[in-house]
């Protein structure tokens, strides 16, 4: 689906704290704290897609709001360039090094650590690289490519991809060869492609788990299932900056995010499931918050980081 771009409606500051709180009035509230009717242009990951949640949450807020999203899902890299562009209102990404470098070079306010699940490494049964003897994510790459076992890489910028390469990194590898397969298409894509081939693959747990059509077996887990931190993969969102793109609906998207991070938006996604197995683990409420979230890693107050 295409973005539609549309210019920001006059709202007073009570009408922002309505969009934003969330609580004050219903969908059906024709004051100036309204925005049923409007629609929101969401940029995000096919993860969020693929497993179904998206439809989930989103169905959700149109519900509590009488709102419409527009949701484009193409992977954290795409989204986080069409944001870039003016082309989004809000963003839900999970690759945090791409989301500090688009804070701080202005374009996105108002991150919030919204759930998370974890990466996997999921291959043949047979595993002819012995991946299920490694209890590390650079040793289970060292083995696929010194076997040089099929291994197929999303290879388009995405959240997995970032994770992908970051694992590469790590274990002081660079891949290439014919054993080495970019495909530049999404999670679910990569999983079927690589259950044809009989080949390896990072995929997000959630993903994986939402298919019942698959072959490929885990053999090395995340840190849900006591697997290595280095797979962890944690979700976040935020708005685009209104003062970068002053076309963007600024206040649809705080009514967003405030919405997912509630309590009722939280449950949203604790409650979701595929195949009898909890897919993403909310984040966005703790007893003792995270302030960090809200900035880019190594942020300090007088502007320069560490």
């Amino acid at each position: 689906m295409e973005y539609r771009r549309r210019e920001v409606l006059g709202a007073s500051a009570a009408g922002i704290a309505a969009a934003v709180g969330g609580c004050l009035g219903d969908s059906g509230d024709d004051g100036e704290g309204s925005i049923a009717g409007e629609e929101l242009a969401m940029a995000t990951t096919t993860s969020t897609e693929a497993t179904g949640l998206l439809d989930e949450l989103n169905a959700a807020f149109r519900e509590r709001f009488g709102t419409r999203v527009a949701a484009n899902a193409d992977g954290t890299g795409a989204a986080i360039r069409s944001a870039r562009d003016g082309n989004a209102d809000v963003i839900l990404v999970h690759a945090r090094s791409q989301e500090d470098e688009f804070m701080r070079e202005g374009y996105g306010v108002n991150r919030r650590d919204l759930m998370f699940n974890d990466f996997v490494v999921v291959g043949p049964s047979d595993d002819p690289a012995g991946v299920g003897d490694t209890e590390q994510a650079t040793a289970a790459f060292e083995a696929i490519a010194d076997a040089e076992a099929t291994f197929v890489s999303r290879g388009d910028e995405s959240g997995t991809h970032t994770k992908e390469l970051a694992i590469w990194s790590e274990a002081g590898l660079e891949p290439g060869g014919e054993w080495y397969q970019q495909l530049g298409q999404g999670m679910g894509e990569t999983l079927t492609n690589a259950n044809e081939s009989g080949a390896y693959t990072l995929s997000d747990r959630g993903t994986y788990l939402s298919r019942d059509d698959l072959d490929l077996e885990i053999l090395l887990q995340g840190p849900i299932e006591g697997g290595p931190e280095l797979l962890a993969n944690p979700y976040g969102i935020m708005a685009v900056n209104p003062e970068i793109h002053g076309d963007v609906n600024y206040q649809l998207a705080m009514a967003y995010i405030g919405f997912v991070t509630s309590p009722e938006g939280q449950a949203v996604i604790e409650d979701f499931t595929a195949n009898g197995e909890q897919l993403f683990f909310p984040e966005a409420l703790s007893a003792d918050p995270n302030f960090r979230q809200y900035v880019p890693e190594g942020w300090q107050p007088n502007g320069s980081e560490e």
